[in-house]
């Protein structure tokens, strides 16, 4: 983030002393590059942000100066500051923060269960990490992934079952499992309260 000591500006002049050109050919460029960093397509940036595809575009190739509002949607897609957009950093740190509160790796959120991300967003079909809250009675169920996908679960808290096509077993805090996604599976809580697990999803490359 822009208050990280580690962070550097190329200058002192900040992003008020800038010029509507200057600030908007910065923030074109930034994206551009925060986006090819990522290995992110415009369609992957598009969904993480909700700005089409096309207005994207345009933004990288300063064709179109974005709204306030999209121009805070992209940076929260990046996981960064709204001014970390119109800065040109000398060095990007190697380290990549997810913070709890940033809802843009809120996966999902319903009677059933609440999903955070926790790996970065362009590892996406590589390695997927997550935090899943499974309420009382709550189930996650899963079609099919990618042949030779597997997934690897530790129950932080409460009681589960896990299936996967025709395999059952059931597991409780500290335990953990790997197990085949390639086919119907399904995490379940069986205990009386909240359970919390976490979950990594690999795929065979």
């Amino acid at each position: 983030m822009s208050a990280n000591p580690a962070r550097k500006k190329t200058s002192a002049t900040t992003g008020s002393e800038l010029s509507p050109d200057e600030i908007s050919g910065q923030l074109s460029q930034r994206v551009r590059e925060l986006r090819k960093e990522r290995g992110w397509s415009l369609d992957s940036l598009s969904a993480a942000c909700g700005v089409s595809r096309s207005m994207l575009s345009q933004i990288e190739r300063g064709e179109a100066n974005p709204t306030l509002a999209v121009t805070v949607r992209i940076s929260q897609a990046f996981g960064i500051a709204l001014g970390e957009l119109v800065e040109a950093p000398v060095s990007t740190s190697a380290i990549e923060v997810i913070r709890a509160e940033d809802r843009t790796f809120h996966y999902r959120s319903d009677d059933e269960c609440r999903i955070r991300t926790l790996s970065p967003l362009h590892l996406e079909k590589d390695v997927e990490f997550y935090e899943v809250q499974l309420h009382a009675n709550g189930k996650l169920q899963s079609a099919p992934h990618f042949r030779g996908t597997r997934e690897f679960l530790t129950v932080e808290k409460g009681k589960v079952q896990v299936n996967s096509g025709e395999d059952t077993t059931q597991l409780g805090p500290g335990d953990s499992a790997s197990y085949r996604v390639d086919v119907p599976h399904a995490i379940m809580n069986i205990g009386r309260g909240e359970a919390v697990l976490f979950l990594v999803v690999i795929y065979q490359n």
